[in-house]
């Protein structure tokens, strides 16, 4: 009988096959051991999302009653026109006009008006703001900060820019020689911005003719105030009302934490009764305020 010769350069058919099977084998162990790599990046990424600080939570979660937060007796000052009611009259405008919303525990308004006998009226609103943010890396109190801002720009009261951090180090300063008889005359003719008699110096830029000079502050200008919440300002315009008359609309808005209040009080007067007093109405506006900063931190 002939014997089939032998291929060194072929494997038989099984050793072919136990190869296959070995390989499959390991690999299947290997993948039961190594992770997929695509699988760690996705885990590494979960892990520095749930890792990210989270803003802590505002002050305030509800908001007091506006209607019932203003004491009678401050209500009587506000709006001088009710004394002339009777007391059902009275007492119905004293009890408000509570504003609709559709949370009370995001916002809360209530009104107040009253007549005069001259034709003239006061109306006192009080709008009260919950701020809540949504982005878990902002605060609460952070988000009414920036709804407060935008108060403050809206009522052309500039926001002081944030101080840029000097260097670590102190910088070394030469010192200034001393100043000469002739420096002196010489930076005194510089810095003074008239002439002989009180006439414009030669570096001065005289205003335009017919241009209106600037009003002189009187201190009673829209301005920021201190002492007020966090962060409060005060907002005084005049304008006219019908015919000749006038009216002043004082508004004070504060933030407190993550509430923002606005007192917003008005007078109107007729014919040729004076225009509204600025400080009385800013007064009065200001004490209310402050008594509401107070009930907040009840």
């Amino acid at each position: 009988m002939q014997r089939k010769r032998f291929s060194p350069g072929r494997a038989p058919a099984t050793l072919l096959g136990l190869g296959a099977g070995l390989a499959v084998t390991l690999g299947a162990l290997t993948g039961c051991s190594a992770a997929d790599p695509a699988e760690d990046v996705t885990l590494d990424a979960k892990a520095g999302a749930a890792a990210a600080p989270v803003a802590p939570p505002g002050r305030y979660r509800t908001l007091f009653e506006p209607c019932g937060a203003v004491p009678p007796a401050t209500l009587r000052e506000l709006l001088p026109g009710t004394t002339a009611l009777t007391d059902a009259e009275r007492a119905k405008v004293l009890r408000g006009t509570t504003a609709v919303t559709y949370d009370t525990d995001r916002r809360v308004g209530c009104s107040w008006n009253a007549d005069t006998e001259d034709g003239g009226a006061h109306r006192l609103v009080l709008d009260v703001e919950r701020v809540v943010s949504y982005d878990p890396t902002v605060s609460d109190a952070a988000r009414a900060q920036e709804v407060y801002t935008r108060k403050q720009l809206a009522a052309g009261i500039a926001v002081p820019a944030t101080p840029t951090p000097g260097p670590t180090t102190a910088t070394p300063t030469t010192a200034a020689p001393p100043a000469t008889a002739s420096t002196a005359v010489s930076t005194s003719a510089t810095a003074s911005p008239t002439g002989p008699a009180g006439s414009p110096s030669s570096g001065a830029t005289p205003p335009a003719e017919g241009a209106p000079s600037a009003p002189a502050t009187t201190g009673l200008e829209s301005r920021t105030l201190g002492g007020l919440g966090d962060t409060a300002f005060v907002d005084d315009t005049l304008g006219k009302a019908g015919g000749n008359g006038h009216q002043r609309v004082v508004s004070v808005v504060f933030r407190t934490s993550n509430v923002i209040v606005t007192v917003e009080y008005r007078q109107r007067t007729t014919g040729v009764a004076a225009a509204p007093d600025s400080k009385e109405l800013q007064d009065r506006a200001q004490n209310l305020a402050r008594l509401l900063a107070d009930r907040l931190e009840e």
